[in-house]
């Protein structure tokens, strides 16, 4: 198959591999940086929201067509042909417009994410698909062209499939992704579906006539101001009293609203609450009024609560409905030590295992593991010299030699976890902010740091209390400017520093108090104050309150801020606080996050909160300590780590995303992961051809007056996580770092199908690799035995070795070693951390 695909070709293939997005692989970069933002002309954004009205119109066209066109399967001259023809016609007119408009929108509007990437390049194959239709429908009807009927009704019919699709998605951009599944009996979104009701069970006591114990009382109590909490605090709070009603507090909640008690002890069955939670979905007088119906499980719980006598304890209101970790550090005892487990990581593991009653499995084979060591800590593919010297070592230890080796290889260790801390503190080599000069680059700080192995808590530090090198963090946040009230620069980078460091979403809090969290409103604010320079006034949803916060720490246990004090002098405060070993928060994010990155998921998830129940607490805690204990260093962390044999344990594919971040996950392994875009990268221009962009595309941190006059870098091309942002790049995964990100998304996109299997910037790689390679070999035989052992590390199995000879041939023609190239790059097994 030629490397150079046709347009048709490609959007077919990235239509089927919608269908099996394992099948592909965040690519790598070409440079075009995006041009400076300009003011949008309003006529371009009208037109732009035009999309929504539009795109309606060829989805139900195109629909009707394709159903009315199976009536005339036997007959294709029958009298519905010219209505079918019709609304052909206009259904691929106006899918071309409405296609228009949705790129407009998305030009204009600040849209991204999967869900869109998805919705747009299937809005646009549709809309492509379309005008072939029309192409072959015009070819029957006015040259009489009869051949083509059969392949008039097969594009017709797929392209009724693709608008489909698009539409679904579309809907999924406006009405959730659940809006569809959650009216199925059998989804796990069913709006029907009981909730997860904690530990109290109160079926068992439904018949049962006596007084609840104290501490049942508590829990129910508990699970029922939960659900209020989750359906009711938007409209029922302190934040929004809405018909004078408040259920976050007991006499409030007891005494009830303007019409009068809500809430009758003893009597669910007169009390209005039940009455208006019970009521169909579309009733008028249905509570919630906003968002999902309770479930019928959540119905009956608060039901069973009132029909108990709703018992709220007086100490209930102070006890929190949602789990809040400890901040205060803590080292657990280590369980015993084993022959065969030496790894304090193992010990808590295997504790964990038995609880489960699992068995550990046994460990991966050399190569997997050298593989994986070397994707993790230097972010490239062992050479096949590498992998011989490997499997020759004859050490006991020679897996942790070798992680230690590979730390030492200090410029390959910090060319690759740039990336990592490049998408968390939002550094970026180019974009909007720079030419105002109100964003700063911290590129050769950071390197700096990586390299030299700084320790966390001073990393921190100059981050918090910046230096003019260091102050990209927190004062390049002043670029994005005062977006609303509620998210001014100075609350931007308080809740920038609460969520890298922190794992704390202050985002909520920074409008209203959180209906997810215990922080309120003056908490967010007072954290802010310490980055402002007067003390800021509150605003409620973007509405000044005329009230002033405190300037403090979230954690006050954590020490004070001087609030009269500079500007300078509280960001050091905040940082010296901050950093104290005695907040174990901040060194358990760290440890989860590295955790994370190298077991593709956390031991507590979504990285982000930290207030959520890890699968072991015992080592999350352990670990932190220890990390303490050993100075703040980085390279430790992940050196312990990698030389456990709970790392060494063969990697675990979870089909369902949502099973990762589930309560109920149940850790057997590292999680199989794609590799990042900079990584992949990499191992083809390793691979296949070295890439020398040109100095304007990559960022040169060797330029650095801080650097020692000759260094040089150790690798021979550069490295993915040095070049420019740009489209290509944002396409295939990387986030545009104007925001904090965490983590990627491993699993692939529709997007990324056409840049793997039509792409120029891989094509040309692959292409330049291919004509240098003919020059070097001129036996195809050894050309794929030096393929698979650079690429896979490997030699070809014989089936693969008959394949590929079939492909190129006796004599490889570049066209046919490009084509070999392609293929062995898309394998799963090159492109997966196994």
């Amino acid at each position: 198959m030629p490397i150079q695909r046709g347009c048709i070709i490609a959007l077919i293939v990235f239509l089927v591999c919608s269908l099996h997005p394992a099948l592909l692989l965040e690519s790598f970069a070409q440079s075009a940086a995006p041009a400076a933002e300009a003011e949008t002309f309003w006529l371009w954004k009208f037109l732009g929201r035009l999309h929504p009205l539009a795109v309606h119109f060829p989805v139900s066209l195109l629909l009707f067509a394709a159903v009315l066109e199976l009536f005339t399967i036997r007959q294709y001259q029958s009298k519905l042909r010219p209505g079918i023809n019709l609304l052909v016609y206009i259904g691929a007119v106006s899918a071309l417009i409405a296609a228009g408009l949705g790129l407009l929108l998305f030009s204009q509007e600040e849209y991204g994410g999967d869900v869109l990437a998805v919705h747009q390049w299937t809005g646009i194959a549709t809309a492509f698909l379309s005008i072939i239709t029309l192409s072959f429908l015009l070819m029957i009807e006015r040259q009489h062209q009869v051949s083509f009927v059969k392949a008039y009704r097969g594009i017709l019919f797929f392209t009724a499939f693709g608008v489909s699709v698009a539409g679904h998605y579309g809907a999924s951009l406006t009405h959730g992704s659940d809006y569809l599944t959650s009216v199925l009996p059998f989804s796990k979104d069913y709006e029907g579906a009981p909730a997860s009701t904690g530990n109290f069970n109160f079926t068992s006591l439904k018949s049962d006539t006596t007084r609840l114990s104290e501490q049942q009382e508590m829990d129910l109590n508990g699970q029922v101001r939960a659900i209020f909490a989750h359906n009711c605090y938007s409209c029922h709070s302190a934040e929004k009293i809405k018909g004078e009603l408040r259920l976050d507090k007991k006499r409030m909640a007891l005494k009830g609203g303007k019409s009068g008690a809500v809430i009758i002890p003893g009597d669910p069955y007169k009390s209005e609450l039940v009455r208006r939670i019970s009521l169909p979905h579309n009733h008028k007088e249905v509570m919630p009024g906003k968002g999902k119906k309770l479930s019928e499980h959540e119905i009956e719980l608060i039901s069973f609560w009132i029909e108990k006598g709703a018992p709220w304890p007086d100490n209930a209101d102070q006890k929190s409905v949602f789990r809040v970790a400890k901040l205060e550090p803590r080292m657990p005892a280590l369980p015993a030590a084993s022959n065969a487990l030496q790894n304090p990581i193992d010990l808590w593991v295997n504790k964990y295992f038995e609880a489960k009653k699992a068995a550990w499995p046994e460990v991966v084979d050399d190569r997997t593991y050298l593989r994986r060591i070397y994707l993790d800590i230097i972010g490239l593919v062992p050479a096949p010299e590498e992998l011989q010297a490997f499997a020759q070592d004859t050490r006991p230890d020679k897996r942790a030699q070798w992680v230690r080796t590979l730390l030492n290889r200090n410029d390959d260790y910090a060319m690759h976890w740039l990336t990592f801390w490049n998408d968390a503190l939002r550094n970026d080599y180019t974009g909007t902010g720079y030419i105002t000069n109100g964003r700063y680059n911290i590129t050769d700080w950071l390197y700096t740091s990586l390299k030299t192995n700084k320790n966390y808590n001073q990393f921190v530090k100059e981050l918090i209390s910046p230096t003019k090198e260091s102050k990209g963090f927190i004062a390049g946040i002043k670029w994005r400017g005062t977006i609303n009230a509620s998210q001014r620069t100075e609350m931007q980078a308080a809740q920038n520093v609460a969520q890298v460091f922190l794992g704390l979403n202050l985002k909520c809090a920074s409008c209203h108090d959180s209906f997810i969290s215990d922080w309120k409103l003056k908490d967010a604010y007072a954290f802010a104050n310490i980055f402002a320079d007067t003390t800021l006034e509150i605003n409620r949803c973007d509405k000044p309150t005329g009230k002033f916060a405190s300037t403090k720490i979230l954690w006050q246990e954590l020490g004070s801020i001087d609030s009269t004090a500079p500007t300078a002098k509280k960001l050091q405060q905040l940082a010296e606080n901050l950093t104290q070993p005695k907040n174990g928060r901040l060194y358990r994010t760290i440890v989860n996050r590295v955790w994370a990155q190298m077991l593709g998921r956390g031991i507590v998830e979504p990285v982000d909160a930290m207030d959520n129940e890890p699968w072991s607490q015992d080592l999350l805690d352990w670990m932190a300590s220890d990390f303490v204990s050993k100075n703040y260093d980085l390279k430790e962390l992940i050196y312990q780590i990698a030389t456990s044999k709970t790392y060494q344990l063969p990697s675990v594919g979870i089909k369902d995303a949502n099973k990762i971040i589930a309560q109920d996950f149940e850790f057997k392994g590292m999680l199989r992961r794609r590799m990042a875009a900079e990584q992949f990268a990499d191992a083809v221009s390793n691979v296949i051809e070295p890439v020398f962009p040109d100095s304007a595309v990559v960022y040169n941190p060797f330029k650095n007056a801080n650097a020692e006059e000759g260094e040089q870098p150790e690798f021979i091309f550069a490295r993915a996580s040095l070049v420019k942002n740009n489209s290509f790049l944002t396409a295939l995964g990387r986030p545009n770092r104007e925001t904090v990100s965490t983590g990627r998304e491993s699993r692939a996109n529709l997007l990324q199908a056409l840049e793997l299997t039509n792409g120029d910037r891989l094509n040309e790689v692959l292409k330049k690799g291919a004509e240098n390679w003919k020059n070097k070999y001129t036996n195809s035989e050894d050309l794929i035995n030096e393929l698979y052992k650079r690429a896979l590390n490997r030699g070809p199995e014989p089936k693969e070795l008959k394949a590929a000879k079939e492909v190129l041939g006796s004599s490889p023609s570049t066209e046919g070693i490009q084509d070999l190239f392609w293929a062995v790059v898309l394998l799963p097994e090159f492109q997966l951390i196994y």
